[in-house]
């Protein structure tokens, strides 16, 4: 009997698909068996595109960097906006 895995971080779920993959599985059946064992939580054109990844070379199931503004919070800034919560209680964000 199967047990069901529940919240599984996105890189293992990924290495099952490379694993399977080398396997020589089919994209179809490698979501067949990941929806049996975690559910409903990719569907079947993901698990394409990683195999399509993986047999272009890619090596590992984790997300490559985004570009963009990167999140900038520091331990300053963090200090600053609790040492102004402690100020004034009442503050607000509008």
């Amino acid at each position: 009997m199967a047990v069901s895995i529940q919240n599984p971080a996105k890189c293992e779920v990924r290495s099952m698909i490379r694993f399977l993959h080398a396997k020589g599985e089919c994209p179809a059946d490698i979501h067949r068996q990941i929806v049996s064992v975690y559910g409903n939580i990719m569907n079947r054109q993901y698990v394409t595109k990683w195999c399509r990844a993986f047999s272009e070379g890619r090596t590992d199931g984790h997300e490559e960097r985004r570009t963009g503004r990167s999140s900038m919070i520091s331990d300053a800034l963090l200090r600053r906006a609790e040492e102004a919560i402690q100020e004034n209680r009442r503050l607000t964000l509008r």
